[in-house]
């Protein structure tokens, strides 16, 4: 018999292995002052493209006014407790009503957090006689929810539609079998690569299958659609999407989260969801704070008409060097390069210290060896010129990459 924590010892995780030579710099960073186009990154001025505050309202006078406001007279606490019990407020229930309207669905739910918030979603929807049918590039929050259903669930290849077939063929089996149902899940934007899940596509497939529809929107709300309210309106099918899910954590830049959809379902999810019913409401200030962004998001056109200026300035910009940004269909912005973790750490350095921009690095085993990813994210706050600077800047560290110049280095320094 082993002690617990033997296995720590030799085994630190497909992350933790490199925490010795990254964090502090790679990993866990510390970005510091206002949220917006530039930040300080050790002590320097550096060009920010790593925050999802893509409507660019963390600072906006507005929202500080409203936040501040708030602080001063509901503090950080107020309402105590789950809202089953003594944690609901009316701005709570205003709050619901606006963001139901705005996604046209009939009832909304506000949660007090993101990522447990949709994991409880999933969890409280399904039963051990029901099937879970989701992208295999679902985000970590998805795959855990799924983690925690004790029936069957398969994964479909990535926005592959005959894969998703494939798998409702399998779930309809076993569901006449057991009596149960079918609940698929996809992202409306995949945050990694930018695409867009095929919702259009699988909403499609109910004329074929009987299945019910959860989509994460994390990405898409504030940013997609006509007015701001999702891939469902993007795509327009948000009529036909049976749980709608949405944070406040990017296009918000706050904390928390919603779900959205018919009454019976949400009223369903509020009595049953373990994340909300055992856990603290979200505080009044947090609250406040989102209904003057959503007001801005609904009333301020101008707003999202800047971030999508910039992000077609930067994506065309990268697109005309003959960069690859893979398939994206949104703001998130990947560029890919070759080359190992050890080049990547290397260039990246540069590129910080250097040419002083900051965006986010993925590399194995999040996306496969020998490619390097790395991940803008361009919002209503940056400027012409961050976009030229960066624009240069790549054109010169890719050339330094292709040339070897970052082997060398990396190999010397190994």
């Amino acid at each position: 018999m082993k002690d617990l924590f033997d296995k720590i010892i030799t085994n630190k995780g497909p992350l933790g292995k490199y925490a010795k030579i990254a964090e502090g710099y790679f990993a866990f960073p510390k970005l510091e002052g206002p949220i917006g186009n530039r930040m300080i990154f050790n002590g320097k001025d550096v060009i920010t493209w790593s925050v999802n505050d893509y409507l660019g309202l963390a600072n906006h006078p507005e929202v500080r006014e409203a936040d501040s406001e708030a602080a001063k007279k509901y503090g950080s606490a107020y309402p105590m407790g789950a809202r089953l019990m003594s944690g609901h407020t009316e701005l709570h229930e205003k709050l619901e009503n606006e963001l139901a309207e705005f996604v046209n669905k009939e009832k909304a739910y506000v949660l007090n957090f993101g990522y447990q918030g949709i994991l409880s979603t999933i969890d409280s929807l399904v039963s051990k006689n029901d099937v879970i049918v989701y992208d295999i590039d679902s985000h970590a929050c998805i795959v855990d929810g799924v983690r925690l259903h004790i029936g069957k669930r398969f994964t479909y290849q990535h926005n592959n539609i005959d894969s998703l077939c494939l798998n409702l063929d399998r779930a309809t089996k076993i569901v006449e079998k057991t009596g149960g149902g079918i609940l698929v899940i996809s992202e409306g934007v995949f945050g990694m690569r930018g695409e867009q899940g095929k919702i259009k596509e699988i909403v499609s497939l109910k004329n074929k299958y009987k299945f019910r529809l959860l989509v994460d929107d994390a990405h898409g709300f504030g940013t997609l659609g006509a007015n701001g309210s999702g891939v469902g309106e993007e795509q327009r099918v948000q009529d036909q999407i049976d749980v709608y899910f949405a944070t406040f954590a990017k296009s918000m830049a706050s904390t928390g989260a919603f779900i959205a959809g018919d009454a019976m379902i949400i009223d369903f999810l509020k009595y049953n969801m373990r994340s909300q019913v055992f856990a603290k409401s979200l505080q009044m200030q947090l609250v406040i704070g989102i209904l003057k962004r959503l007001e801005l998001l609904r009333n301020r056109p101008e707003i999202r008409s800047k971030l999508w200026s910039n992000v077609k300035a930067l994506q065309n910009g990268l697109k005309d060097q003959d960069f690859d940004l893979g398939t994206t269909q949104s703001c998130v912005t990947p560029v890919f390069l070759k080359g190992d973790i050890h080049e990547a750490f290397v260039m990246v350095k540069e590129l910080r210290e250097k040419y002083f921009i900051f965006c986010s690095i993925v590399v194995y085993p999040v996306i496969p060896k020998g490619l390097i990813l790395l991940r803008l994210i361009p919002t209503a706050s940056h400027e012409m010129k961050d976009i030229e600077e960066t624009l240069s800047a790549f054109s010169k560290i890719r050339s330094k990459l292709y040339d070897g110049t970052y082997y060398k280095i990396a190999k010397s320094i190994k």
